[in-house]
């Protein structure tokens, strides 16, 4: 049996079709669905049980032969203005489940955040010092918070542990997350309305407009380096997972152009005062350690996992991965 926190949400329910794929389908999913549209993204998947986030812990301990907990559940809006809720339901959630896995010999595998880096001027060096690390905002010091905690982890450890640091993230079941959704799941409704795409000037004057660079990450190969993980149980540590390459906002925009066989039309907005400050410009993945852990598995460019989503994906009325 696996538990999947986050399991009807974007990237958790993209692991539920990856463990589906694997004939997995002892699983309990996890997640607050409420009255969001993410029931759609476990329609057609296999698993034993939906359960509430708020009824875990009073369920967990009848769950027999538990082979992983695979918590992708977190409050993943970067503008969160409660830090009260954010500290619950990201640091003392993930520390419940923590030590519940360290009390069973239950490996756990949890979703970090590359917001940690913040503005990058430390670097994006998952084996680098996280204590110096300054995120931008509060979900990515909530996150920050857990990693540190595991840090000064004395001998209270699960059977395997590893922390995930994600870059930005793309692909198919995010429709429902709003502002938060990848600019290729807005940039292509932008397309379809209006023939044009609009992306934020620069405020920095190393960038020009549309050439703030991000480490674009397809979901898929995440699901990829999770499923690596499973397989190989004696890796531990926190890591890095993105390609490794930064790329411009203007290529992303350009990629979905072409995925749609249109000529690019890029409009430039001015960026929204409530992210003045806390806008990162620059992130790339230093991948070397989950490299020299042994994963050996290729990254999708921007090109290559915008034509797939795009395709297979947003191009249809509606398609869950």
């Amino acid at each position: 049996m696996y538990i999947l926190t986050g399991g009807a949400g974007f990237i958790g329910s993209c692991v539920l079709r990856a463990l589906n794929d694997r004939g997995i389908d002892d699983v309990i999913v996890v997640d607050n669905i409420g009255s969001t549209e993410k029931w759609k993204n476990i329609v057609g998947k296999k698993y034993r049980e939906y359960v509430n986030k708020g009824e875990l812990f009073t369920r967990i301990e009848g769950y027999k032969n538990v082979e992983c907990v695979i918590h992708m559940g977190a409050q993943s809006s970067t503008t969160e203005k409660n830090f009260d809720y954010l500290w619950s339901n990201n640091f003392e959630y993930t520390k419940k489940l923590w030590n519940y896995c360290a009390s069973k010999d239950i490996p756990f595998i949890y979703a970090s955040s590359a917001a940690t880096y913040g503005d990058g001027a430390n670097g994006f060096d998952d084996l680098g010092n996280i204590d110096n690390l300054i995120p931008l905002n509060g979900y990515g010091y909530s996150k920050q918070l857990f990693d540190l905690w595991v840090k000064h982890q004395a001998n209270v450890f699960p059977k395997q542990y590893v922390g995930l640091k994600f870059f930005n993230v793309y692909g198919p079941n995010e429709y429902y997350k709003g502002s938060m959704a990848s600019m290729v799941y807005h940039g292509f409704n932008q397309i379809k309305e209006s023939g044009a795409i609009r992306l934020f000037k620069s405020q920095n004057p190393e960038f020009k407009d549309g050439g703030q660079l991000r480490d674009f990450v397809y979901v898929k190969d995440i699901c990829q380096v999770i499923m690596w993980l499973l397989d190989h149980p004696n890796i531990n540590g926190l890591f890095n997972v993105g390609t490794g390459k930064a790329q411009s906002f203007e290529e992303l925009a350009k990629a979905l152009f072409e995925a749609m066989n249109l000529e690019p039309n890029i409009e430039y907005i001015d960026m929204p005062i409530t992210l003045a400050g806390k806008y990162q410009y620059y992130t790339q993945a230093n991948m070397s350690h989950l490299i020299e852990s042994g994963y050996t598995a290729a990254f999708r460019d921007v090109k290559s996992g915008v034509l797939d989503y795009v395709v297979n994906y947003l191009a249809k009325d509606f398609s869950a991965f």
